[in-house]
């Protein structure tokens, strides 16, 4: 997924309201914000990118229907982060206290917390510098279980709050471990 970063900064500050606002105007296009206030605008991941992640939300939605443990969020859905950056993880989960703690108004706009997990899922034209700062920021900012999916070299890397990152080769399977009790991720179709 190519992206473009722009610094508005000369022209506007978007606050909090406004950027939610844009991105509503336009709905055919992605956003996300850094911590510097920058707009990052994507294109749309193609058709094998899509379909993977596709697969990787049906995997945890299901596992969370019957845990009933917490809230499934796709890439469509923007998390304002503490450090002031607005991101949109491929796959995201949040447990069900955090979630009931928000307002209605706040679950209906970006979600104002880090979720607990999340997955990144590299696509072909991702530059992997980048989504490992994404990962290192979700890190930072409160998430506790994160797995960026590198199909391009066949890895995944894990990173876990207070943590290094863990990098595993070509795994078969990954653990939601005791952030997602029981959830298995069968990665053998991804590779």
């Amino acid at each position: 997924m190519n992206s473009f970063t722009i610094n508005l900064d000369s022209v506007i500050k978007l606050d909090e309201d406004q950027f939610y606002e844009l991105c509503q105007a336009n709905p055919d296009v992605k956003f996300e914000r850094n911590a510097q206030g920058e707009l990052i605008i994507m294109s749309p991941t193609g058709g094998l990118t899509g379909k993977y992640n596709s697969d990787i939300n049906t995997d945890l939605n299901l596992w969370n229907r019957q845990k009933k443990l917490g809230i499934v969020f796709d890439s469509s859905t923007g998390f304002k982060l503490p450090n002031g950056a607005d991101r949109s993880p491929d796959a995201a989960w949040i447990p069900l206290e955090r979630w009931n703690q928000l307002s209605l108004k706040q679950q209906e706009k970006f979600v104002p917390l880090c979720p607990d997990f999340v997955i990144e899922l590299r696509s072909s034209s991702d530059r992997l510098k980048t989504l490992q700062d994404k990962m290192n920021e979700y890190r930072n900012n409160g998430t506790l279980l994160g797995w960026l999916i590198n199909r391009k070299d066949k890895q995944v890397e894990i990173y876990r709050q207070g943590q290094l990152k863990e990098v595993l080769n070509q795994p078969s399977y990954l653990s939601g471990e005791d952030i997602l009790p029981d959830f298995v991720l069968n990665l053998e179709s991804i590779w």
